[in-house]
């Protein structure tokens, strides 16, 4: 019985993980190894932080969104209360764009808020 030589496959998968790890700094872009564990934290942290990324973004509109309901008499917290108690649903990343780009329209939605 003859054994199988995994040469060709190896020296693929070997191609494929340093194609993704060029421009690695030191032997984590040139040696297989070191290659792979570079590799495997890069997807790890790609993994954690997309979920992290949308965290950010709420964050930063919720600063928007306080910024400009003090333009308009009032705080982050009475906005979203009055905003519920008034049965209007409008997500924040709506919100905080209208805090930037339409000023006249968030204050129209901050009136209705504290109506």
């Amino acid at each position: 019985m003859a054994r199988v030589k995994s040469g060709k496959t190896n020296r693929a998968r070997h191609k494929k993980v340093l194609k993704r790890t060029k421009g690695y700094y030191s032997a984590g872009s040139r040696c297989y190894i070191h290659a792979v564990e570079k590799n495997d934290h890069a997807l790890q942290y790609a993994y954690r932080d997309r979920k992290v990324k949308k965290r950010n973004f709420r964050a930063l509109w919720n600063q928007r969104i306080n910024a400009a309901a003090r333009l308009n008499g009032t705080t982050y917290s009475r906005l979203i209360g009055g905003l519920i108690k008034a049965g209007i649903q409008v997500d924040r990343k709506v919100m905080a764009d209208l805090a930037i780009t339409d000023a006249t329209a968030f204050a129209a939605l901050c009136k209705h808020a504290l109506a």
